[in-house]
């Protein structure tokens, strides 16, 4: 008989960030109000479920993500290094068109190549240390599920390597919300199936405005 593993990639949920700094894996980025409303959120979704395995990326959002993911679940929680954000050469900085970044030559260098990408951590090297990471889950929880919060590049990138698609992209059309699920469904060890839900998805459009908690 084969057997079912489902392994949830969860992106941690709004950070507070007014500067709009592109923080990357700097430290000292928490969840906002409206962050940690999103993981309470997704702890409701998967109290019920079959999770004997809970993963988390070393920074503090995706801690402060699965914090109540262990409450709910009776877990504590695996940091693994291989669900960082991606490496980017511009942490740090408010980096974008119509900031003025793109006129200043010393970033020229890093804008080069937008395929592998030159700015940072190669999109195979990303796919190839979150499907290792994965894979290991799996084996820790062979027919059951695992829930893994990583970050919106990374989940992203693994996801289009899965399904076959290039992995250069626009940003803008990554399918990956704030405390959204991305969900690899494994048979034994092979890879069936993808799917994508989004447990706090009404909350989705007060992202980056003022919350109130209850409301």
């Amino acid at each position: 008989m084969s057997e079912l593993t489902r392994v949830h990639l969860l992106r941690h949920g709004e950070v507070h960030n007014p500067s709009k700094v592109l923080y990357g894996r700097l430290a000292g980025y928490h969840l906002s109000d409206l962050g940690r409303a999103m993981a309470d959120r997704v702890a409701a979704a998967v109290a019920d479920r079959d999770v004997t395995l809970l993963v988390s990326s070393p920074l503090e959002r995706a801690r402060e993500t699965a914090a109540p993911l262990s409450d709910a679940l009776g877990l504590d929680v695996r940091i693994d290094d291989r669900l960082l954000e991606a490496l980017n050469v511009f942490e740090g900085l408010t980096f974008g068109v119509g900031d003025g970044s793109l006129r200043r030559a010393r970033h020229w260098r890093h804008l080069r190549n937008p395929f592998t990408p030159s700015w940072g951590e190669p999109y195979r090297d990303i796919a190839a240390r979150m499907l290792a990471a994965m894979s290991d889950a799996r084996r820790d929880a062979a027919g059951h599920e695992v829930v893994m919060v990583s970050h919106q590049l990374p989940i992203w990138t693994v996801r289009s390597f899965i399904e076959g698609r290039r992995l250069w992209h626009d940003p803008r059309r990554r399918e990956c919300s704030l405390a959204s699920l991305t969900t690899v469904t494994y048979e034994d060890d092979t890879i069936v199936s993808v799917a994508y839900s989004e447990p706090a998805g009404d909350l989705l459009p007060r992202a980056g405005k003022p919350f109130t908690a209850g409301a």
